[in-house]
């Protein structure tokens, strides 16, 4: 039986999480680009680091007892780059193609959501308490965060898009989502898996814009770089988070 008892491990879903999110994901593709091609380790092996990395920062989010954005963070910014993993290991490895690869992991982020509906009679992501549920959280966004990649590279190969056209569409979706949630009477719920899904490929296309040359339709700034970039903004973005959850202490208390 799960303890309700404990305290909500996960972020709020307000306008600083959507920032932090996409400056997550831009990093998650700057990093796992860094790790698979600028140190030329592959594919496989990017897998087994990123895997790694998602794991460690996994055990130690379920361990504790409540929501640390530092460590809820890092967990996130280990999906967005075992996702880029993932879904480029789909496609270079595995010769599935950016089309097959967005329908298996639609298929996979499906079943996950179906599993945790089941369970639960919910699939609300805020608060989430229990070992559990915060399990099928954690493998559905890690999911969405793969399904993001492989949706960003297909529209790059299927309908010759740059990266900023990439971006301009995701961003498109991502601002019609925000729209249908304070017009519409649209379940939350399933304006936040598809905003979630979208944040992924709208990051990834702008940090392939920021890495690729300029032949590729980018800045050329680096892997490296635009990775390092990433963490400056994040860290100013999370400490904005913290003094904001610890104003909303302080008037609650």
């Amino acid at each position: 039986m799960e303890n309700h008892e404990r305290k909500n491990k996960v972020a709020e879903i307000v306008l600083i999480f959507w920032l932090l999110k996409i400056v997550a994901t831009t990093l998650g593709e700057t990093l796992g680009d860094f790790i698979s091609m600028t140190l030329n380790l592959g594919y496989t092996v990017g897998i087994a680091i990123t895997f790694a990395f998602f794991f460690v920062v996994l055990f130690t989010q379920l361990s504790v007892k409540k929501y640390i954005s530092f460590i809820y963070w890092l967990v996130i910014i280990g999906t967005t780059t075992l996702g880029t993993e993932i879904s480029d290991y789909i496609d270079r490895s595995l010769h599935l193609g950016y089309t097959a690869g967005t329908i298996l992991l639609v298929s996979c982020l499906g079943l996950v959501l179906f599993l945790w509906y089941l369970k639960y009679k919910n699939l609300e992501v805020f608060p989430v308490t229990g070992r559990w549920k915060e399990i099928y959280y954690w493998t559905a966004i890690l999911f969405s965060n793969s399904l993001g990649t492989a949706f960003g590279d297909f529209l790059g190969e299927y309908f010759g898009m740059s990266f900023l056209q990439g971006a301009l569409v995701t961003g498109g979706v991502i601002l019609v989502v925000v729209l249908l949630h304070y017009l519409t009477k649209i379940n939350h719920i399933i304006l936040f898996w598809i905003a979630f899904v979208f944040t992924r490929p709208f990051g990834a296309t702008f940090g392939d814009f920021l890495t690729k040359t300029p032949d590729e339709g980018g800045l050329h700034l680096g892997t490296l770089e635009s990775s390092l970039v990433s963490v400056g903004v994040m860290s100013v973005l999370l400490l904005i988070e913290y003094r904001r959850n610890k104003l909303h202490k302080n008037i609650d208390s």
